[in-house]
Parts: C-alpha cells; structure tokens; sequence
C-alpha cells in the first residue's frame, strides 16, 4: 500500500495521541520544528497536519499553532508493549513504608521515622542561613565543588572533632552525601562480596539494606539495654570467624539509645587490632547526650588508622538536608574511589549552610536546646508507656538520641496490634525490622524527635488500649 511521505511525523503524533501522551489542548510542534527534526519540506510537513485536522486528531489555530484536539469522546488506547513490568522486593517495600513518613493521605500520628519532627527542625535557622548563603556565594553554589568537600566545612568538622579528643587528618575525610552514604563507602571499602561482618542487633533497617545490596554475611552481636555492644561475644565470633569488620553505634545505639561506656570501646579497638578488623563507627547520635559531656569516640582510643568514623548533620538538624561525612582512615584511597563514583559532589547549598553554622556557632546553641527537648521528650515518653500500656511492657531509659526501645508483653499478638494501630492513626516501627532473624518480633521502637502534642499524647494513649490483653 502506497505511503505518504507525512507518515514519518503523522504516525507517531497519532500514536501519542491515542495513548493520552499527547493531552487534548497539549500544543503540538510547529512546521519549522518538524522539517528540521525530520529533514524534509515545508509542504510536506503542512500536508501531514491537514491530514491530522481531517482525522479529527488535531486543530490549528491561526498565529498559533497547532494543537491536540479537545474532544472529550475522542477515544484513548492503551499503550501495548511500551511498559514492561517492574518486579519489587515486597518485603522490602513493606519494611521501607513502616519506617519512613507518609506524608499524604490521611493523618497519621507518626512515631516511626529517625529525624527531627516539623516542631523541632529549626527552620527560621535554616531558611535564613541557606538564604545568606545564597546571597554570599551565588553563582558559584552552581558549580561543582572539591569531591572531597568544602575545605573549609572540612576544616570546621576537624576542629569540633578535636576539642573532643577525636583526631581526624585532613587527607582522610570525606564529605558525603548523608550518613547511609558514608556507610555503603566504609563497607564497600573493606569488605568484598561474601565476607563476614559483625552488626549489633538489633540494628536498623536502612543499615541492613546496605548489607543486603553489597552481599555480606553477618554476625548479629546482642545489643543489651544495660550493658549496650556484647564485647565478649564479638570476640568469641571473631575466634570462629574471619571478620572483616564491626559495625557499631557507640553513642546512644538506635534503636536501645544504649551508651557505651569508654572501657569497652577502649575494648574494641584492642579486639580489632587483635584480629585485624576494621570498627566502622556510626556517631550521628554523639551530640545528643542528656546530661554532663559529649560521649567520647571510639577513635579518639585509636592511633592505627582501624577505625572509620562517620556521621551526618540530617539527625540533628533536618532529615533533607544531606550531608554527611566519613573519616576513612587507612582505607581512604579505595574509600575516595568509591565515593567519587557515587557522585562527584555534594550539593554546594548544603555545605556552606552547614559549614556557616558550624563557624558562627548557631550549630552548637541549636543542639543545646534540641538534646534538652529530646530529654524531656524521652521521660513523657517512658511516662506514657508505663502509664497506659500492659503491665508487663518494658522500656529501658535511653541516656540520648531520639529512640525509645518497647519490649511487650509475651502473650500480645503483635498482628493485631499494629493492625489496632493502623486503624487509629498511630504508627511506631516493628521490632522485626531490626534483624535479619526477625528476633524482636515483640519489640517496638518509638521515636520521640518532636513535641509532644495533644494528639500525639493521646494516640501513645490509644495506643495502650489497643495493646490491653482484653482485645486479643
């Protein structure tokens, strides 16, 4: 059958247009755009759209243009073979849904998400730092900036790391893009596909991710409310087992906000030069102490280069604003490898609204008034669950951070409960997502990071009646 030359441009705007990509109203390309895009003449381009006009697909509108036509009854086909279906791990698109926010739908009290809630972010702080920030660098926040970061906003979180006795080089750290970021480097950085780490358990969901992504095995070493990182089991399993490295979050462990105290991390690092091992420390927790002084760090007892250290300003300032930062130690060169091939930069804004509030000292004066609301926050907290759940729930008392560690009683069908929970708006995050063996199945954490208001109050109270043994 004999084809007009209009066909190479009518088939496709037809096309389009029957599977609803081209909207009826959408303007469609001119005459110019098209010879030029299909290298034939104007006669030919013009015959096409008066075949289209014909066709009831398209309408021209003098000095305008042409454009798709706006016929409700115009009929729309599906698109056959254009999408091909996507295949979704459900366990964890579950996990990821119970512990990250909404945020649309209907109103959820949410106890379930690791950052700083809308009332305690410190907004105005930020806006206007950004805003200065903007007005000072301009263009140049537009441009990449060094892979390793600002050397100034480097130079800024050696200091801060130095007055509390943790020596970072400046050849050794990194700027990232947040703290899960910081991890995948550290880990990929030491281990291969196949080996052994060890991880506190319980631990959380976005770290199992990591693991799970870079195909590790794992040693799950207990983690007591009392007594926090199990030292002695760690050594036993490294006797037994070619570990590469330990994964450990000294300073106010999430989800127990367990403190370690300075004998065992001095511990620790003695247990990794033994056995040649790497400590990869979390601290994005370490200045969100309730009382006396900032928590030391495992690295402040090392000298050898075996303990990476990581963190990030997302917990205690705001959860989207990504920046991060790695202390890679004698892994730095495979370390900055890695990171450049996740991206050369992190953005520009970030880094000098942080590095501003690090060098006027606004960072510091923010972090004394969240960590004292983060105390008070945790004692009504404790309060409410001992007041209106089972008799037999437990809670241990976190010494900081924002994690309240709920341990339930035996007999509580925990289905039902989270089930209750859902029904009444109220959403904490399951202790099953905190191992690999689903070990914590009668746990729950409850994220205390924003004010408590009077509906959060009497949800943590709904809460309670749903957990009560006549409902079961």
């Amino acid at each position: 059958m004999r084809r007009y030359k209009f066909e190479i441009f009518t088939d496709v705007i037809e096309q389009n247009i029957r599977e609803g990509i081209f909207k009826p109203g959408q303007k469609l390309p001119s005459v110019r755009e098209l010879k030029h895009q299909y290298q034939t003449s104007t006669s030919t381009i013009q015959s096409g759209y008066e075949y289209l006009i014909i066709s009831g697909l398209v309408e021209s509108i003098p000095k305008s243009g042409y454009y798709v036509a706006n016929k409700p009854d115009m009929p729309v086909h599906e698109p056959t073979g254009r999408h091909r279906p996507v295949v979704r791990d459900a366990i964890f698109k579950h996990h990821l849904a119970l512990t990250t926010s909404l945020r649309a739908g209907r109103r959820l009290s949410e106890f379930n998400v690791a950052a700083p809630g809308d009332l305690l972010i410190p907004q105005k702080l930020l806006l206007r730092t950004m805003q200065q920030t903007i007005r000072e660098h301009g263009a140049g926040l537009l441009r990449y900036y060094p892979p390793g970061g600002s050397a100034e906003l480097r130079s800024n979180i050696i200091q801060r790391a130095a007055v509390n006795k943790t020596i970072i080089h400046p050849d050794e750290l990194l700027i990232t893009d947040g703290a899960l970021q910081a991890l995948y480097i550290a880990l990929a950085s030491v281990c291969k596909a196949g080996d052994v780490i060890a991880i506190e358990s319980p631990c959380v969901f976005s770290v199992l991710e990591v693991i799970r992504v870079l195909d590790l095995k794992v040693v799950e070493v207990p983690v007591t409310p009392h007594s926090g990182f199990d030292i002695d089991f760690l050594s036993k399993a490294c006797r037994r087992n070619r570990i590469k490295a330990a994964l450990v979050t000294p300073n106010f462990h999430n989800p127990t906000g367990t403190l370690l105290n300075d004998e065992k991390k001095v511990a620790l690092v003695a247990i990794a030069r033994e056995f040649g091992m790497a400590i990869i420390e979390n601290d994005i927790y370490g200045d969100l102490h309730f009382q006396g002084t900032r928590p030391s760090t495992i690295r402040s007892f090392d000298d050898s280069g075996i303990v990476i250290t990581y963190s990030s300003y997302a917990k205690t300032l705001a959860a989207g604003l990504r920046l991060g930062w790695l202390a890679a130690g004698k892994w730095m060169q495979r370390a900055e490898q890695i990171r450049f091939a996740l991206g050369s930069t992190v953005s520009p804004v970030y880094q000098e609204t942080v590095n501003r509030l690090l060098s006027d000292h606004s960072y510091d004066r923010h972090v004394r008034a969240f960590r004292m609301q983060l105390a008070r926050n945790a004692h009504q907290a404790i309060q409410l669950i001992s007041e209106h759940f089972p008799e037999k729930t437990f809670v241990h008392t976190p010494a900081g951070g924002y994690n309240a560690w709920v341990k339930m009683p035996d007999d509580t069908d925990m289905n039902r409960f989270y089930e209750q929970c859902e029904q009444i708006g109220v959403r904490f995050t399951p202790g099953y997502t905190f191992s690999f063996s689903g070990a914590f199945d009668k746990y729950f954490r409850l994220v205390f990071a924003d004010k408590f208001s009077p509906e959060k109050i009497a949800a943590i109270q709904l809460a309670g009646q749903c957990s009560a043994p006549n409902l079961y």
